[in-house]
């Protein structure tokens, strides 16, 4: 059975047009594609009240997704994870209405799990075989395993700091794996000369157009748990923009359908000190960003020196009225363990990074202390245990503990 609406792939730099029946990795000027729908028959017969019994999964926006037939589907059951009140650590922040929006709950323990099910089921529809791709660990993971599951080869390679947990994901699954001795952009010139030489589907951030579309259900389902109000406020780590640029689309088509109303929430990107090529580009209100050399931070999936989309990602954070934000990696560490001893969530770094950027954006009076803000913890904190580094007593056998 066809569900989608999905119309064409269209590119956002210099309006081509493509099939969605074929491949297709960049426009031919170089930039990534996205996926348009015809809206207006959208419009016409999809209302809200329809999700209302659906499953509890991104798969219940089927309409709003690239994939034509069903059967295509390769789910784990990704989606719809909770939107949770932090009245402790809101209050810390004299931010009263400060929400998490938690990620670490899907499959493969991080966002990118719903870029790997749209991704890979898109994929499966398209015929492909094997792909490509490089990563700083969670992405790689999640398209390991979502397309061992949708019996498509894979060939991952990742930096040789990435988190261990995630390369065992990886190596588990019967993936490809290698380890790059550099940062991603290391791995990613080599997925390159791998997809030329060998014909591979290049699975990399932006290089295929649908992997956006699995990220934008953030944004769909943030403006549904909050009925269709939306927050004033969202925080998003930045490594290669894609869940930003994602939130943004999707509430752009929320508006376009009448679902939502009013202003489009802030949006912001979060970024590391030691790895923040979109913030100095917002300062300096620049388009686009420069390659960062010698990137470096704890919060290892936003050490990205140069992002494919990062036009995208200014262009969202322009048109929103938001910004742009670094923090250091000691800000973050302090700010994660803030957060589990205060709200019992143990966070990823990147996560962190959002509870760090929403208080110093509260402190300097750009947020409000009646907003409801929404920050984007994208993992789950147990994939990064390096980070953590606590003392703990041992006791001998029968010793007794005084207080």
């Amino acid at each position: 059975m066809k569900h989608s609406f999905v119309s064409h792939l269209f590119c956002p730099k210099c309006n081509a047009h493509y099939n969605t029946e074929d491949k297709h990795q960049l426009c031919i000027c170089g930039s990534p594609l996205l996926v348009a729908y015809d809206m207006e028959s959208l419009a016409l017969s999809f209302a809200p009240s329809q999700l209302r019994d659906r499953e509890p999964s991104l798969w219940r926006y089927r309409e709003l997704l690239p994939v034509i037939d069903q059967e295509h589907v390769v789910t784990l059951g990704e989606g719809f994870t909770p939107l949770l009140p932090t009245p402790s650590i809101g209050k810390d922040m004299h931010i009263p209405g400060l929400l998490m929006k938690d990620e670490g709950l899907l499959p493969t323990g991080s966002f990118k799990a719903r870029g790997a099910a749209v991704g890979i089921s898109k994929a499966k529809e398209l015929g492909v075989q094997e792909l490509a791709m490089p990563t700083n660990g969670n992405a790689g993971a999640a398209w390991a395993l979502y397309a061992a599951r949708a019996k498509i080869k894979s060939t991952v390679i990742m930096p040789v700091d990435a988190p261990l947990i995630t390369r065992n994901e990886c190596a588990i699954s019967g993936s490809n794996l290698y380890l790059v001795n550099g940062l991603i952009s290391d791995a990613g010139r080599i997925v390159a000369d791998l997809v030329k030489s060998y014909g591979l589907y290049d699975a990399s951030t932006l290089k295929e157009p649908y992997r956006i579309e699995g990220k934008k259900t953030m944004g769909l389902e943030i403006a549904e748990q909050l009925g269709w109000k939306l927050p004033d406020v969202i925080l998003y780590p930045t490594g290669g923009g894609v869940g930003l640029i994602g939130i943004y689309k999707a509430l752009k088509e929320l508006q376009t359908l009448g679902w939502v109303q009013g202003q489009l929430p802030r949006l912001v990107a979060v970024q590391a000190e030691g790895c923040a090529p979109i913030v100095k580009a917002w300062e300096n209100q620049e388009k686009a960003s420069e390659f960062w050399p010698e990137s470096k931070t704890v919060a290892f999936g936003i050490n990205v020196p140069k992002a494919l989309g990062d036009f995208l990602v200014l262009d969202a954070v322009y048109r929103t009225g938001g910004c742009a934000i670094s923090i250091n990696d000691e800000d973050l560490l302090r700010e994660q363990q803030r957060v589990a001893e205060l709200e019992g969530a143990f966070v990823c770094p990147e996560g962190a990074a959002t509870f760090a950027a929403a208080r110093k954006l509260r402190q300097s009076g750009w947020i409000g202390e009646d907003e409801c803000v929404v920050v984007l913890n994208t993992g789950a904190g147990i994939k990064y245990p390096d980070t953590v580094n606590v003392k703990v007593p041992v006791l001998e056998p029968g010793e007794r503990l005084t207080r």
